[in-house]
């Protein structure tokens, strides 16, 4: 399968109408779906979120809540030097999470966020305030990275971190999005609705659940005799290709944004 991540042709101020395509094969035959379609009629103006001058590494907290699969994908991108980053920090609600002993493996610090409400760890966690001044003042991040936390990021955090806060859904939103939709929820969801395509979005985090600005997606088909699983197996060998690659341009300097909010990779 051919995964897509959206580049704007920007010129002048403008850009061009351009059309998105995926392949795959079915049953043995090929198809070609056109995806996207895109025309605009008015100027563009716009603005870089960052310079592409290099930079130092950029420093990471990365959320998980399970076995951190995209966080070792991302992980695995940083070690092959295909990320200008480090990952600082693993922020977990689940401490005993796989996500948190393969940062432990790793040699990455790891906190409690927020405090499990039950079990042998009942209590013992950060409140929204100390773990912004954990983040901010003690580690320095710059960027947040959410690698299948299931916890809505509080409103402080949001605040400090506008366009720094980025999440992977395995969905493509703003399709079978918002609180209650994920893992397998959501490929049943696709399923039972009779999509015939679906694949990862990855987003800049707002105040909601999965509302925020779009920066890249990747396609797949649905399969007449597809279940949650295989969905969401053929989903997930899609993620750990896009996550990396959205998280190597944001610490490269390559997310832009136009004047109306949309994010874009910058070649």
């Amino acid at each position: 399968f051919f995964y897509i991540m959206l580049h704007q042709n920007v010129q002048k101020g403008s850009y061009n109408s351009s059309k998105a395509y995926y392949a795959h094969k079915t049953n043995g035959k090929a198809f070609k779906t056109l995806l996207i379609s895109i025309r605009a009629k008015s100027s563009i103006t716009v603005h870089a979120a960052s310079s592409a001058t290099v930079s130092a590494p950029k420093r990471l907290a990365v959320f998980v809540s399970g076995g951190g699969s995209n966080f070792k994908a991302i992980q695995n991108a940083i070690d092959a030097n295909q990320v200008n980053g480090s990952v600082a920090v693993v922020v977990s609600d689940v401490p005993t999470c796989a996500g948190v002993q393969f940062a432990a493996s790793k040699g990455i610090k790891t906190i409690t966020y927020p405090a499990p409400k039950s079990g042998p760890f009942q209590g013992q966690g950060l409140s929204d305030s100390e773990l912004l001044d954990i983040l901010t003042k003690d580690i320095s991040v710059d960027y947040v990275i959410l690698a299948g936390f299931l916890k809505l990021i509080p409103a402080n955090l949001v605040r400090q971190f506008r366009r720094r806060i980025l999440n992977i859904h395995p969905g493509l939103l703003p399709s079978f999005g918002g609180k209650g939709f994920y893992g397998l929820r959501v490929h049943e969801a696709v399923i039972s609705h009779g999509a015939k395509i679906s694949g990862p979005t990855v987003h800049f985090v707002d105040e909601e659940f999965d509302t925020g600005p779009i920066l890249a997606q990747a396609v797949v088909p649905v399969l007449p005799e597809d279940t949650p699983k295989t969905l969401a197996a053929r989903v997930l060998t899609q993620e750990h290709k896009i996550y990396p690659q959205c998280v190597a341009a944001l610490c490269g300097g390559r997310v832009e944004w136009r004047s109306d909010g949309v994010p874009y990779i910058r070649e």
